[in-house]
């Protein structure tokens, strides 16, 4: 008996958690109940509940669990990602946010609360996590986010337009230069794998496109330090800029963005998982401000 064709939930369940772990799948409990929680609408809460008694589990379930056992995404499969206190709408065509990344958007709403009635710009932004999260938790910024690919895109404009974020279909190398030193903070999470390394994940390295992963270059640096630069164009004397990374990238973007005059305040940020993923520099003021990034970085 198949689950979702005459199986309880109890047995569907088991079956899809034994088949996920077989196919290496990180979390197959938790991957099992979510993809039942989606179908039935229901909480995960609710699902180890209906778990104790003869529900029936839904239709479609085999063919979902089968999916995901392929390593297609979880959140391609319920149509949703979770990235702090937001439920994003994400699918194929834009990278899924990951929970690393909370803690560069923490460092921007941080700023941005220090800013007082803060302008806060998200270069690459995606899914529109890191400008939504801001936006939601910083209602008195004034929030732009910029992304170059049309599909992701499509999906930004539906997380950010209901929290009046500014959207941007532009490079991020190039775009808001009718906004040059006016925000308060800039925050990216721009591509950075280098061009011959593969995501040890097989959900990235099947499912997320490949321009929001590759930063360009043997060190995959050449985009980040793009956005180093727009973040050194785009702010006011005193900004805030913090990026995401790698963590092997963490000493050659400290010791650049140290060496760069537009910069001081450089500091190294940790994850979650205690890794050194985030760089975040303040826009230096006076003299030698006027010697900016594009000698430097590379």
């Amino acid at each position: 008996m198949e689950p979702g064709n005459g199986a309880t939930l109890a047995e569907a369940l088991r079956r899809a958690t034994a088949e996920l772990a077989a196919a290496g799948v990180p979390s197959p409990r938790v991957d099992a109940e979510l993809l039942a929680a989606h179908l039935l609408g229901e909480s995960t809460g609710r699902i180890r509940a209906l778990a104790f008694t003869d529900a029936p589990a839904p239709e479609g379930y085999n063919a979902l669990v089968a999916e995901r056992a392929a390593r297609v995404p979880l959140q391609h499969l319920t149509g949703k990602a979770h990235f702090r206190y937001l439920e994003l709408a994400v699918g194929p065509g834009v990278f899924v946010p990951r929970p690393e990344t909370e803690t560069v958007a923490q460092l921007a709403i941080d700023a941005a609360r220090r800013a007082g009635p803060a302008k806060v710009v998200d270069l690459g932004t995606g899914s529109g996590a890191i400008a939504a999260a801001v936006a939601s938790e910083v209602p008195a910024a004034e929030v732009y986010a910029v992304e170059l690919s049309p599909l992701a895109f499509a999906w930004a404009e539906r997380n950010l337009a209901p929290l009046g974020v500014q959207l941007v279909l532009d490079d991020l190398r190039t775009a808001l230069a009718e906004h040059n030193a006016s925000f308060d903070v800039v925050v990216s999470n721009p591509p950075y794998i280098p061009a011959e390394a593969v995501p040890n994940e097989p959900e990235a390295a099947g499912h997320d496109p490949a321009m929001a992963l590759y930063g360009g270059g043997a060190d995959g640096l050449e985009l980040p330090m793009a956005a180093a630069r727009s973040a050194a164009r785009l702010l006011v004397p005193g900004g805030y800029f913090v990026m995401e990374h790698a963590e092997v990238q963490a000493p050659a973007i400290a010791r650049l963005l140290a060496a760069d005059p537009a910069w001081t305040d450089v500091l190294s940020h940790r994850d979650l998982n205690d890794r050194p993923r985030a760089t975040s520099a303040v826009r230096r003021t006076g003299p030698m401000a006027a010697s900016t990034s594009e000698g430097i970085l590379p």
